[in-house]
């Protein structure tokens, strides 16, 4: 099924279908991206913390897999000089659970990517789609990328942001509500204030910008793109759905974790990674919970946990995993993504015509 009620957006990705799988960095990998855009959909690779080495190996083993568009995303931000006694104290608040696995926390050899790094190599892949969050960027940037061939699109968690995103060129901005998984793309405002549903989300940002809307957030079925849809969206961007896919990089424990859980199962927190993200509540969550406010802000804590969530996927547990997911975890269907988004669109379909 194509989609004619949502012609520009779909015109301008040479896709079929207004679907959009999650970027979900550290969970996405080239087979998952290139099956979603096989089947007709946008398939995306989060590089957020891939190297530009990386970002051009994931791009090409996706071109190999297929000649269909495909997106890449990355993280705009600031590589920090933290203070070393923040680092000390929180490498301290973890080193019980590091210990756990005969480890002892240390400091990283970096604490990111270089953002200028990896938006270089990013104009160099020429993707479809360039997709941002955590930040914004500059008119200039945006320019860069559509001499590039790229069409940019931006994430916002608030009216404010989509409109930020809008002033400096960019295409699309995804409307991210409270309900989604993973990091919050807030950059303006406080994030009490950002946490606005989808729904009321997407149908301001549709009346107040001259730019398609993307949905993202608790859509899992194709009544709910429908109602996306209905409300101005021109697509919808879906991560936990898709993560649930066999192609999709998470390991067992994670896997196991997502079956059991519902939409109750799931909160906002920073312990993990100094940044507030959505993820299934776990030992993690609960024992750093008192340090909400004091661990360093993303991404040092980010990579202070970093070694300590590896060990601990290694072991085949979960309770020291960072289980991003979002509200609608509940209703994933775990089947190949190809045969997802055919599901998707039968259902858009049958929602379609009940309107």
């Amino acid at each position: 099924m194509t989609t004619t009620s949502t012609p520009s957006l779909l015109k301008h990705l040479n896709i079929e279908h207004p679907i959009i799988q999650g970027p979900m960095t550290g969970s996405d990998t080239p087979a998952l991206a290139a099956a979603v855009s096989k089947a007709g959909a946008l398939g995306m690779l989060g590089c957020g913390m891939r190297s530009p080495a990386a970002m051009e190996e994931a791009a090409n083993a996706v071109r190999q897999a297929t000649d269909r568009p495909f997106g890449m995303n990355l993280f705009v931000q600031k590589t920090p000089t933290p203070d070393p006694v923040i680092v000390q104290q929180a490498m301290d608040r973890l080193a019980p659970l590091y210990a756990e696995f005969g480890l002892t926390p240390s400091v990283p050899a970096q604490w990111c990517e270089d953002f200028d790094a990896q938006f270089e190599a990013l104009i160099a892949q020429k993707p479809t789609i360039a997709s941002f969050t955590f930040g914004i960027l500059t008119k200039h940037q945006v320019e860069q990328l559509h001499t590039a061939g790229s069409y940019v699109i931006g994430t916002a968690t608030t009216v404010a942001e989509a409109e930020a995103w809008q002033a400096v060129g960019a295409d699309a901005v995804v409307a991210s509500g409270m309900e989604a998984g993973g990091h919050r793309g807030t950059f303006l405002g406080d994030f009490q204030a950002s946490m606005i549903g989808t729904l009321p989300l997407v149908a301001e940002c549709a009346a107040k910008l001259t730019i398609p809307v993307i949905a993202a957030g608790g859509i899992m079925n194709g009544r709910s793109i429908a109602a996306a849809l209905t409300l101005g969206a021109q697509a919808v961007q879906m991560g936990t759905a898709f993560l649930v896919c066999p192609e999709s990089g998470v390991g067992p424990a994670y896997r196991e974790a997502m079956a059991r859980a519902t939409a109750v199962d799931t909160r906002c927190t920073r312990t993990i990674s100094g940044r507030y993200a959505r993820g299934i509540v776990n030992s993690m969550m609960s024992r750093l919970a008192d340090f909400e406010d004091a661990v360093p802000e993303y991404p040092v804590q980010n990579a202070l946990t970093g070694a300590l969530r590896k060990a601990c996927g290694a072991a085949g547990r979960a309770d020291y995993l960072s289980l991003w997911a979002g509200q609608g975890v509940g209703a994933s269907r775990v089947m190949p993504a190809s045969e997802l988004v055919k599901v998707l669109v039968d259902e858009l379909l049958v929602a379609s015509l009940k309107r």
